[in-house]
């Protein structure tokens, strides 16, 4: 299993579940198809859920920061919601935690779109 990508609505967030290994390939491949359908349907508030997420590569984080562009050249938001330890981890080794506004707590992160 590389990934598998779920969505929910909660008001005007999108919160995208991901679940599996983000890295190149399949992964990668799969978060972006996601992103890119969403933006389609209107949907400018996004919410990326990374608590289950095990496994992150190089082309993973590349892919977070390509999507992180991509949904702000839309006029959109994106923020991150319970990175896994080794995504923290590799967040804030890459000093990415200054790029991305990262959540623990789903109501307060869904209450921080403006």
């Amino acid at each position: 299993m590389t990934i598998q990508v779920s969505s929910r609505h909660v008001d005007s967030v999108t919160i995208v579940g991901l679940q599996g290994k983000l890295a190149r390939g399949e992964g990668t491949t799969a978060l972006r198809d996601a992103i890119r359908g969403l933006l389609d349907q209107g949907h400018k508030k996004l919410l990326l859920h990374l608590g289950e997420i095990q496994y992150v590569d190089s082309a993973g984080i590349g892919e977070l920061v390509a999507t992180i562009t991509t949904v702000r050249h839309h006029g959109g938001e994106l923020k991150l919601l319970k990175p896994s330890a080794k995504v923290r981890e590799l967040l804030e080794i890459t000093k990415l935690t200054k790029v991305f506004d990262v959540n623990d707590d789903e109501p307060k992160a869904l209450k921080s779109f403006r």
